[in-house]
């Protein structure tokens, strides 16, 4: 059984983007497009109602680059129990108010018994400092939280 991988918005941004100037992004791309190339098929990835209007947002030929990628995995679903961790993640400054959505990617990964979250979301999720918080929120509610990692930490070794 592969695990399972709960694939964040800007994994998929990444990869259905133009190639960027910026050397940081411009290795978040590579980095992406090599994990999604290689390794991807060593688990079971899943995406969510909330990513698939994220990546459905903004320019119209980018949104269908980004649906192009999301098309066929399993969509996890928000319901109360999701709903619920959000609000106590947020409640809780475990993740500022400003990020409401970080807060139920994180929750979607959490309630749905996901192995592993990819982001290259370090501002609020892929962030040791804030995963402290975070991971005792989770364990309180009675959650066993998955393994935060971008794709750069999810490969081979």
């Amino acid at each position: 059984m592969n695990s399972k991988v709960y694939l964040e918005t800007s994994i998929i941004s990444y990869l259905a983007a133009r190639p960027s100037r910026d050397l940081v992004v411009a290795a978040h791309q590579q980095i992406t497009a090599e994990w999604w190339d290689n390794c991807r098929h060593r688990f079971d990835l899943y995406t969510s109602e909330l990513m698939i209007r994220e990546a459905g947002a903004g320019n119209p030929d980018a949104a269908k680059r980004r649906l192009e990628f999301l098309a066929g995995l399993p969509s996890l679903n928000i319901n109360n129990e999701v709903m619920t961790l959000a609000i106590a993640l947020l409640d809780a400054r475990a993740v500022p108010q400003q990020a409401v959505d970080d807060a139920y990617h994180i929750s979607l990964a959490v309630v749905h018994g996901m192995d592993y979250l990819l982001t290259w979301n370090c501002k609020h999720i892929a962030n040791a400092t804030m995963w402290s918080r975070i991971d005792g929120i989770c364990r309180a509610q009675g959650y066993e939280p998955p393994a935060i990692a971008t794709p750069e930490q999810l490969q081979e070794g």
